[in-house]
């Protein structure tokens, strides 16, 4: 009984809003580590290390292992790193990332690395935004010029235009199936 009143306030715990989990006392550690987590969350990795400092400081003995290695999984996750996050979650006896989603994550860390990156790094994540705007565009530009060769063709200035405003169509669709599908993943987590 007792036990599950406890599983009963953790999972309370992970309602709270960020100032109530700072208040917490009763469960200090664990309303720490969501903190440290949500922090990782948002990729800020010098916060969540400073959460799960203060957590593991907080923790009973035989607490302290299950934290750290809570800890290994979140600043790895902040800090970009895929093959870290994944050995992190395999000890944590999860399920591991797909590879669709270690690739996004390295995908991001070279598009927009943490922010203690150098700034030959920040510089290079500047550049692949660039480029890859440059290619959308492109990628437009040349649909648009092919859906119009039958018509007798479109000018150049036109043709940019159509085709930023075709890629911006393109990637909302992608956006609202992506949203939906993610959705109905979530719904059937939480039914399973």
């Amino acid at each position: 009984m007792d036990q599950r009143t406890a599983m009963a306030d953790m999972q309370a715990l992970e309602q709270r809003s960020d100032e109530e989990l700072e208040r917490e006392q009763k469960y200090r550690s664990a309303a720490l580590s969501i903190l440290g987590a949500r922090a990782a969350e948002r990729y800020d990795a010098d916060a969540s290390r400073d959460y799960f400092r203060r957590a593991i400081a907080a923790a009973r003995p035989q607490e302290r292992m299950q934290i750290r290695r809570m800890a290994d999984a979140s600043i790895a996750l902040a800090e970009r790193r895929p093959d870290d996050l994944k050995a992190a979650v395999e000890k944590l006896g999860q399920e591991a990332p797909s590879s669709r989603q270690l690739w996004l994550l390295r995908i991001a860390g070279l598009l927009a690395p943490s922010p203690g990156a150098s700034i030959w790094i920040r510089l290079r994540g500047i550049a692949l935004i660039i480029l890859l705007v440059l290619v959308l565009l492109a990628i437009g530009f040349g649909l648009v010029q092919l859906i119009s060769l039958p018509f007798g063709g479109t000018s150049t200035g036109i043709a940019l235009i159509l085709g930023a405003l075709l890629i911006l169509v393109i990637l909302g669709v992608l956006a609202l199936v992506g949203r939906r599908r993610q959705g109905k993943a979530r719904a059937a987590a939480r039914a399973g």
